[in-house]
């Protein structure tokens, strides 16, 4: 029987989701199931491992139940996940304790120690910046969960974990593909391959590393038992997969230099494609990850929880997003002076622990709509910020448009507000998620039923193209440069206040 089809799977924060395509890029249906996340004490957000692989299997399942078609046509499967957090499996790759999200803090004070150590050439080797990621996590686990640490045969991403579960792996078979390495703490990224000078450095054993492998690799092939759960075949097939931002930005269509993307989701994370491999040293500010597309870089960086102050500010006062969309575009750019700061775990880009959320400059005049719409204004500042430091070092970037995905990006008011911060149009995707198709390709190119994976990505443009403000432009590159000084003032406030506990 002809292979027709390949099913995308994006384990995110906020939920797991998966979606069957056929090989011209149709969508045949859709699943989603929430995450469940576990606040634990100060600064600890964990998922339970077997929480996250049955909620796959619940997708998958539910996927080809709705699809209504042949299980043996599927070809092959691709799985992205979250990027920055960790895990760990034993020799039969058993999860070692619960997923350490991104969003987990309690590796904080190894991220100082990696900086005073090898900070320069920690971000020289990995293009990525020491934060909340791999190498802190690891470090953490190593000092804090002695007991744990020496049950671990291999750290993995949530993503590789399902993988090897769906195809009964083993430790020795784990892997971590190159999308990742920017997170790694200890990969020379150039190179594709772990870096014995800093792994010492840190006293991290070699062959607790997976190895590293392109995104489409064939990995495996389900188990019987998967197979059932699922609803498909033995037969069907696994690729590596890639990181979640990654795949928006391959889904998306970024596959040549000099386009801008926004990731307008749970987290804010703003990049940009190059050929040029120029990690930054200078702001400390920019994570230089790879694309899925050899050969090409896409410098990031990110609020860590941009969408969820959205979210926030809705739980705390009701209503919802198209009512205060509505509200907000009432009101003149600037929001009257009001700032506002998304960083209610810390700073991530550059790595700050120090700031935290605040509102500053309410006045009698504003009202709840100024508080929200300052929000937004806040994540264009900061995207507008880490487009200064990317002008700065790829000079001549004369990007066409800024492409937009994710849940924010059906919001205009917030296309525009970005918009009129950069100076640049923008264009919303009519998909909003892109990582699933990605997925799906991916795994459709590493079993060969389709042989071009650029050409595969072709943008899913909306009608709308979102122009920039000339008058709002300069009011908001002003707002900028007050919103980077107050960021750096609250952060030396913190740590003073801090060292006075």
């Amino acid at each position: 029987m002809k292979l027709q089809y390949a099913a995308g799977i994006d384990i995110g924060t906020q939920g797991t989701k998966a979606a069957l395509f056929s090989l011209d890029g149709r969508k045949v249906s859709e699943t989603f199931e929430r995450s469940r996340l576990i606040y634990g004490g100060p600064g600890e957000v964990c998922q339970n491992a077997g929480d996250i692989y049955g909620s796959v299997l619940r997708t998958v399942s539910g996927l080809m139940k709705k699809a209504n078609v042949p299980p043996e046509q599927v070809a092959a499967i691709g799985i992205d996940g979250q990027m920055a957090g960790i895990m760990a499996v034993d020799s039969d790759f058993e999860a070692v304790g619960p997923y350490d999200s991104w969003l987990d803090t309690r590796c904080e004070p190894h991220i100082n120690k990696m900086k005073d150590k090898a900070g320069d050439e920690v971000v020289r080797r990995t293009g990525g910046q020491i934060t909340y990621a791999h190498g802190p996590k690891i470090l953490w686990r190593k000092a804090e969960r002695q007991a744990e640490y020496e049950k671990i045969a291999k750290f993995v991403l949530p993503g590789v974990y399902v993988a090897g579960k769906l195809c009964g792996l083993k430790a020795e078979d784990a892997w971590i593909d190159y999308t990742h390495l920017h997170f790694s703490g200890f990969a020379d990224n150039r190179r594709k391959q772990w870096d014995e000078g800093l792994l010492s450095e840190f006293g991290i054993g070699k062959e607790r590393m997976p190895e590293i492998v392109s995104p489409w690799k064939i990995v495996g092939r389900l188990t019987e038992q998967a197979a059932k759960a699922c609803g498909l075949t033995p037969e069907t097939k696994v690729a590596a997969g890639c990181g979640d931002s990654a795949a928006s930005a391959l889904g998306a269509g970024i596959v040549e230099k000099d386009m801008i993307y926004d990731v307008a989701g749970t987290a804010s994370i703003f990049s940009c494609s190059t050929d040029r491999f120029t990690p930054d040293l200078e702001s400390e500010t920019l994570l230089f990850s790879r694309s899925v597309i050899d050969g090409l870089y896409t410098p990031l960086a990110y609020i860590g929880g941009g969408g969820l102050c959205l979210k926030w500010f809705l739980e705390q006062n009701g209503k919802d997003y198209a009512y205060w969309n509505e509200q907000a575009e009432k009101l003149e750019a600037g929001c009257g002076g009001l700032y506002f700061v998304p960083h209610f775990s810390g700073r991530t880009c550059p790595n700050d622990p120090r700031v935290r959320g605040a509102y500053w400059g309410l006045s009698f005049q504003h009202t709840t709509a100024h508080m929200y719409r300052s929000i937004m204004e806040s994540i264009a500042c900061e995207y507008a910020y880490y487009f200064s430091i990317l002008k700065r070092q790829n000079p001549g970037i004369s990007p066409k448009y800024i492409y937009g995905a994710g849940g924010g990006a059906r919001s205009r008011i917030f296309c525009q507000i970005k918009a009129d911060a950069l100076g640049v149009p923008y264009r919303p995707l009519r998909e909003a998620d892109t990582a699933v198709y990605a997925s799906a390709m991916l795994a459709a190119y590493g079993v060969g039923i389709i042989d071009d994976l650029k050409a595969a990505m072709k943008p899913s443009l909306g009608e709308e193209t979102v122009l920039p403000d000339k008058d709002r432009y300069e009011i908001y590159r002003k707002k900028k440069e007050n919103y980077v000084n107050l960021l750096e003032t609250l952060g030396t406030f913190r740590g003073e206040i801090r060292r006075g506990e």
